[in-house]
């Protein structure tokens, strides 16, 4: 009785290593800050319309407390 095996899987030819392409055309800040993990955002900004709308529905209370939540969240990102 003869077996017969199965033929050994050939190895793939080996390939040239591939070029390494470094694109350079972003801005030098937004680089940094993507590296920083903020993303292009960065800073927060106070909104006008948020203001308005806080103004009318809380009396001025919540513009408060508001405009202390953003400059908190720029201050603890050194921003």
């Amino acid at each position: 009785m003869s077996t017969q095996y199965p033929a050994a899987p050939q190895e793939p030819a080996p390939q040239a290593p591939q070029p390494i392409i470094i694109n350079n055309n972003v801005a030098a800040s937004a680089a940094a800050t993507a590296v920083a993990g903020y993303g292009l955002r960065g800073r927060r900004r106070q909104s006008g319309v948020v203001h308005l709308w806080l103004f009318l529905l809380t009396a001025g209370i919540g513009n408060i407390i508001y405009a202390w939540y953003i400059s908190d969240w720029n201050k603890k990102r050194g921003l």
